[in-house]
């Protein structure tokens, strides 16, 4: 997936950016840096950045040794705090705001995990409502993982298509109660 997702992203940082061919890997995995900065060379990009969204539980990150295999290889973007998956979740976003690569706080129709790593729903449904879905409805968003063989959506997509995002956050506690609720006078 990352693979594919570096090839993706790649191709339309190098549109966006004209000839610079400029590249940023997100949350990358120690055990594939090695495969990455061969891709990437591959590619003809310049890899600009390699960042994390979180701390992972699940792997060791890249970054380090990326920065040394790939020299001018930084840490830095816009970077916007989204909590919620876990609390050091954060996005990524181009100075322009045309993409935003959101670990996993936001995912493709779905939302990163709450229920561990100190993570919390309310905090995350908040993350992504103030931080992700006010940038411009055309923002691409690259997610950390999708399960469905999807790379890319936009703001807009996600903001009227994500079924755990459109709701209000009202409905799953009421939910937790069979509908029982206090109304708003």
């Amino acid at each position: 997936m990352a693979g594919a997702a570096l090839r993706v992203a790649g191709q339309r940082l190098s549109q966006h950016s004209g000839e610079s061919r400029e590249a940023i890997l997100i949350d990358p995995v120690l055990e594939t840096a090695p495969r990455d900065a061969n891709l990437i060379k591959e590619l003809g990009l310049r890899l600009l950045y390699a960042v994390n969204t979180h701390c992972h539980a699940d792997h060791i990150t890249g970054s380090g040794l990326l920065r040394s295999l790939l020299p001018g290889c930084q840490s830095a973007l816009e970077t916007r705090a989204s909590p919620g998956h876990t609390p050091g979740c954060v996005t990524f976003v181009l100075n322009d705001h045309s993409m935003a690569f959101t670990g996993d706080a936001l995912l493709i129709r779905g939302c990163g995990r709450t229920d561990f790593q100190q993570g919390c729903a309310k905090t995350l449904y908040h993350s992504v409502h103030e931080k992700i879905f006010t940038l411009p409805g055309d923002c691409l968003i690259y997610p950390a993982h999708d399960y469905h063989g999807l790379t890319m959506s936009t703001v807009e997509e996600e903001r009227t298509l994500n079924p755990r995002l459109t709701l209000s956050y009202v409905a799953v506690p009421a939910n937790m109660r069979c509908g029982v609720q206090t109304l708003p006078s």
